[in-house]
């Protein structure tokens, strides 16, 4: 039903009209009729699209591009004779497939859990009796009853209304809750009619009565949900980076397999099936086995550590994407909550401050010891006033002599007291803007808000029922000073809560908690991301948070959504070129930004919490809602969702995200540095046309990539952030995993040098033997000897490299050589498993090693030391010429 029927109908009809349309009356429905109707119109749910089936998500992660690659890659093996190394690289696949589906169903547990419901059930008029059901049987016909901190349960025209306010903040975005009575008013923007309620939101005080008339998919919720449900999923960068990863791997092995199969044919003049048999082991050596675990657990380590900064990632590879964030679209909303109260005491733990005079009306002052004070002159008193008044929804207007409150009394006794005690609550407001909102509801039993009040903080300020705030307390502030509170100081505030008590009076409870979010936005300044403000707010609100916290300058330019409407494509584009604020934007509207951002070649994080976000959280590379505020359709949309609805949190999660891409990219560098001196061997030996005999058999080669590189690789996946990594531009669309940077590190500088130490160590063993060029050993007890060191060489110098790898630019002794336990478990792993396979005998054979030395054993043990020291000379070099 499109806007413009709903208000015909239900907004500007007469109420009789109204339930004329609906068959229905002021008393209800029978509950014949409601059975009915429930069967004709269905459940009073938004319909989420059908999920994959677990056998769909597990056979998933078992078909990627390099899941099939290594499938392959198996099977090559064992055509080639073997069998062992091919099971191996299938049970490689299958244990990374179950993991990643293990991590991503816990992940989905962890959503549902969220995705519960707060209310789930509504006070509806049956059979002319008040009576409760659930929510999702509300028909149209219902006429329903709505109190302060009811969730509004279907789209409904108002009845009758006292003082009622409704946050629609879940829809509209806007901060600044609606005014609703009985009467017409079209109000400004959509969902304003000021007698209509709006499933998703929420009445924050008031009282009224309702006639629904549309439910489930059918209301302005459904509407906007199904529109996110239409959006295609794209793949995650990370994703579309691993299938070419994927492609250009397969290439590079193949084409070397040809490139040996026809140099053992020409050169070595080597029989057909022994050249096809070698060439399909080196086939083999070049695919990176461990790439796809690596990957994983890289991802799996982000996932693990974001959880415990407040960031629930659904999906794995949503955690790299973080990492690409060039963009973030963040949302400003706000609710509103109410109760009633006059103030006459304030109390701290150690002091009592009277409030006089009654009412209303500015006409008492606050007093301590007899003696009045003014809120600036006591640092507790400062603090009280400051919550009483931007905590707080309430404002008094004169009229005619009188004053009106515009709001609740509670509130107003509040302002009232605020402003007794000297305090410009105005003022003080646009100094300390609001930046979020936590309504009144009835399990919280709490108003929160969240407000800048400095250039360098902002705090969380809580009121809310004595009893239930004290709880959640673990300080005390006495005298300016914050200390623990204690079981005495909590035994000893509760007596004097119950002395009030006894007469007649009701306490309130006042908390605070400092936080820093507009440090959050200067590291996406400095990790040179751009935030741009998307809300449902007005211009002024949204330019004045903006700037206050630091996502704009003064400069910034403001469109709202009917400016936005006017704006072509291309001129979209030019103006997401420089600062940008947008205020009134309509679902369709933030979409339509995201989208355009993503146009421009960025990489967009979208926040939210209202159904008025989901479109765009669906359609941005990286959705994230609130955990805490966020509405079920959010949390569905978004790929993360914060537990604590906290900006900084979002920062810790790209910070995350861009050390899961460096460390995939130091495994890669790690990995494919050993091909060099896996391959020189065999080329060698072909060039040579058997001259040099093989330095280094296929099962050592094979021996290399999945023994004793796997945990040195595994280890860097869980490599903590380097410094400079919040420092460093975001990750370019056009920047690949596999770059020349990469190529050039790990095959002309790590590589070669291994190269050269491993062929030093084969040419050394024999000219001990006293064998030169021509006439080297290629049989014997001499060419196991020389093969197990050239083994040895590359083993001890990929040693060298996976601490090399650890970082880029940065010292690793700066970064600390043992913040990474796994590192050194992983050393000592091929280490030990190096030895096993040199001095066990029936190993020995299958691998074409000895015993080695204790000689032997001195010089492998000295290779790592120059070749770090190599490295850190020129990192030091890279850093002076920087």
């Amino acid at each position: 039903m499109d806007e413009k029927k709903i208000r015909e109908l239900y907004a500007q009809s007469e109420i009789d009209s109204v339930y004329q349309t609906l068959n229905s009356s002021s008393k209800g429905l029978s509950s014949e009729e409601a059975e009915k109707r429930l069967e004709k119109y269905g459940l009073n749910e938004i319909k989420r699209p059908p999920k994959q089936s677990q056998w769909q998500t597990f056979i998933k992660n078992f078909t990627t591009l390099m899941a099939i690659l290594l499938w392959i890659s198996g099977f090559i093996a064992i055509v080639s004779g073997t069998m062992e190394l091919g099971i191996a690289i299938w049970l490689v696949n299958i244990i990374n497939g179950t993991f990643s589906f293990w991590q991503e169903r816990q992940a989905q547990k962890a959503t549902d859990a969220l995705n519960k419901m707060l209310e789930s059930y509504v006070q509806v008029y049956r059979d002319g009796k008040k009576k409760q059901v659930e929510a999702k049987h509300i028909v149209p016909g219902d006429v329903f009853a709505l109190q302060a901190g009811s969730k509004v349960p279907a789209d409904a025209r108002i009845i009758s209304a006292t003082s009622l306010q409704v946050d629609q903040s879940a829809l509209n975005g806007e901060s600044v809750p609606e005014s609703k009575r009985t009467s017409f008013d079209p109000g400004e923007g959509k969902y304003a009619e000021s007698n209509m309620v709006y499933s998703g939101t929420t009445a924050v005080s008031g009282t009224a009565t309702a006639i629904c008339f549309s439910t489930g998919m059918d209301t302005e919720l459904g509407q906007i949900a199904h529109l996110t449900q239409e959006q295609e999923k794209v793949d995650s960068p990370l994703t579309r980076e691993l299938n070419r990863l994927t492609k250009q791997i397969s290439i590079i092995a193949f084409t070397i397999g040809l490139f040996f199969f026809i140099a053992s044919i020409f050169f070595v003049k080597q029989p057909f099936g022994a050249a096809f048999i070698f060439s399909l082991g080196m086939i083999v050596a070049f695919i990176p086995e461990g790439l796809l675990p690596t990957v994983t657990l890289s991802l799996a380590q982000g996932v693990k550590r974001m959880a415990k900064k407040h960031a629930l990632v659904k999906e794995l590879n949503s955690v790299e994407t973080l990492g690409e964030t060039t963009v973030i679209c963040s949302d400003k909303t706000g609710t509103l909550t109410q109760n009633q109260m006059t103030i006459h005491y304030i109390r701290t733990l150690n002091d009592e401050f009277e409030v006089t005079g009654d009412g209303y009306v500015n006409n008492g002052q606050v007093e301590l010891n007899g003696k009045q004070l003014w809120y600036d002159e006591h640092p507790d008193l400062k603090v009280i006033t400051e919550i009483a008044s931007l905590d707080n929804d309430t404002s008094i207007e004169n009229k005619d002599g009188q004053n009106k409150i515009l709001g609740t009394p509670t509130e107003a006794s509040l302002v009232i007291m605020a402003q007794k005690a000297g305090y410009d609550i105005h003022k003080q407001m646009v100094k300390k803007p609001r930046l979020r909102e936590f309504p009144f509801d009835s399990e919280r039993k709490k108003m929160s808000t969240v407000n800048q009040i400095s250039d360098s903080e902002a705090a969380v300020l809580v009121k809310g029922s004595y009893s239930d705030l004290i709880k959640d307390c673990n300080f005390v502030q006495v005298n300016g000073e914050v200390k623990p509170l204690t079981a005495e100081d909590k035994q000893k505030l509760d007596r004097l809560n119950a002395d009030y008590a006894r007469q007649g009076l009701r306490s309130m409870g006042l908390a605070y908690k400092k936080i820093k979010n507009d440090d959050a936005i200067k590291h996406c300044h400095d990790a040179k991301i751009r935030v741009v403000m998307v809300t449902g707010d007005s211009k002024l609100t949204a330019k004045t948070v903006a700037v206050k916290i630091g996502i704009t300058s003064e400069k910034a330019r403001v469109i709202d959504g009917r400016e936005l409407d006017e704006m072509s494509d291309s001129e979209l584009r030019e103006a997401l070129k420089d600062e940008v604020i947008f205020a009134r934007v309509a679902p369709e509207q933030k979409y339509k930004i995201v989208k355009t951002f993503q146009e421009n070649g960025e990489v967009v994080a979208a926040t939210g919490d209202g159904v008025n976000d989901a479109p765009a959280l669906k359609r941005a590379d990286i959705g994230i809602a609130m955990g805490l505020s966020g509405t079920d359709v959010a949390k569905d949309a978004a790929n993360m969702i914060l537990t604590d609805d906290n900006f900084a949190s979002i920062v810790a999660a790209i910070e995350e995200g861009r050390t899961v891409y460096s460390n995939i990219r130091k495994f890669l560098t790690y990995i494919l540095s050993s091909n060099v001196p896996e391959a020189i061997p065999s080329v060698l030996y072909l060039l040579s046309g058997g001259l040099i005999p093989l330095p280094l058999t296929v099962m050592q080669i094979l021996t290399i990539d999945l023994g004793t590189d796997m945990l040195p690789a595994l280890a860097l996946g869980a490599e903590p952030s380097d410094p400079d990594v919040m420092k460093r531009a975001p990750i370019s669309r056009d920047e690949h995993l596999l770059n020349k940077r990469v190529l050039v590190k790990a095959f002309l500088w790590y590589g070669l040098l291994e190269a050269l130490v491993s062929i030093a160590a084969y040419f050394f063993v024999n000219k001990q033997a006293g064998l030169v060029f021509g006439h080297l050993a290629a049989s014997g007890d001499i060419y196991i000897k020389a093969t197990t060191m050239t083994l040895g060489a590359i083993v001890f110098s990929q040693i060298a490299n996976v601490i090399n790898c650890r970082t880029e630019k940065v010292s690793v002794f700066k970064k600390g050589l043992f913040i990474n336990p796994h590192i050194w478990t992983g050393i000592l792993f091929e280490i030990i498993l190096f030895i096993i396979l040199t001095v066990t005998p029936g190993v020995q054979g299958i691998f074409n090693t000895g015993v080695l030395g204790i000689s032997d054993w001195i010089m492998l043990c000295l290779i790592p030391i120059p070749l770090i020291l190599i490295e850190e000379a020129r990192k030091k070099l890279f850093r002076i010429n920087k």
